[in-house]
């Protein structure tokens, strides 16, 4: 309520995870409140945070420093951009978009790596449990969070009003189409294996990556996009912690659906930094209407 402290209920907005219990944000939140306020000031916090920060101190650190060098960097380029040669604007676009791509990169590893943590921490806590139907629910600001995010690659698209609706018509088909790569990936020994089998007590659980890319592409661009694609899809392929990639275009769109199963989430970011996911990211800043959507999910099982 920006009155410079949080009450309980603002400290529960913000820091639930959807793992932590309400019992347990209430005893954190008094382990914090060393001036036993019953509100959270901001020297609190910090003095919280900044003991168990770790090796991630020089990782904000770093992210504080390249925040303030990307500030001054856009700040020069709008000054410098309009007035320079046709041949130093290129240079100057050239630029940007590495550095997006980069980011893009690093987000998406940091991305998977939250989603292990998120995942491992559920499946220790919950223990067996009585069989139900496969999925993976993600915790609720965590959700919140995939969704703005979605939304906020997606407001320059023409269906963005609609994309809900569309998303909710194709539900079944992609359910329907997921089940056959199973089936096919089935036959290459890969086995899918029910909660009741997890052994939770020894941790050492191995876990699917199955990665969803929907992209949409731009009219003029289609060839040389089917042809980065290709070249993509081949390489992705023969990589050793690759299962199966396929990919699915609307027909009635430039849209197209790319889905990538690997053995687990180390394989999937070891991929994210090889040269031919790199290159295949940079072109699609050209040949993409807006950023492509990438949803991932953690599924139990082993090859």
């Amino acid at each position: 309520s920006d009155d410079g402290k949080l009450s309980f209920e603002e400290f529960k907005a913000y820091f639930d995870d959807g793992v932590l219990s309400g019992e347990e944000l209430h005893e954190l939140f008094h382990m914090i409140d060393t001036h036993n306020t019953d509100n959270l000031d901001t020297e609190e916090l910090c003095k919280y945070f900044s003991q168990h920060l770790g090796e991630y101190e020089n990782v904000l650190s770093v992210l504080e420093d390249l925040n303030i060098t990307i500030l001054r960097a856009m700040d020069k380029t709008k000054k410098d951009y309009q007035e320079a040669s046709g041949l130093e604007q290129f240079v100057t676009r050239f630029l940007l978009k590495e550095t997006v791509n980069q980011l893009q990169s690093l987000q998406s590893s940091l991305e998977c790596a939250m989603e292990t943590t998120e995942e491992q921490t559920r499946q220790e806590r919950q223990g067996p449990t009585k069989p139900e139907v496969l999925s993976i629910q993600w915790p609720g600001k965590r959700s919140a969070r995939r969704l703005q995010r979605n939304n906020s690659l997606s407001l320059k698209s023409p269906n963005f009003s609609t994309g809900r609706i569309e998303e909710d018509s194709h539900w079944m088909t992609q359910i329907n189409r997921l089940q056959k790569l199973i089936d096919r990936l089935e036959k290459k020994d890969l086995k899918l294996e029910p909660f009741e089998e997890e052994v939770l007590e020894e941790n050492t659980r191995a876990h699917i990556m199955i990665v969803q890319r929907q992209m949409s592409v731009i009219e003029e661009e289609l060839e040389g996009f089917r042809l980065a694609l290709k070249q993509y899809v081949e390489s992705a392929s023969a990589q050793g912690g690759c299962l199966h990639v396929s990919t699915e275009k609307h027909p009635s769109e430039s849209r197209f659906i790319l889905y990538e199963f690997w053995e687990n989430s180390s394989a999937w970011n070891s991929h994210l930094q090889m040269n031919y996911s790199k290159t295949f990211q940079r072109s699609n800043v050209d040949f993409l209407e807006t950023p492509e959507l990438i949803t991932t999910m953690l599924v139990p099982g082993k090859y």
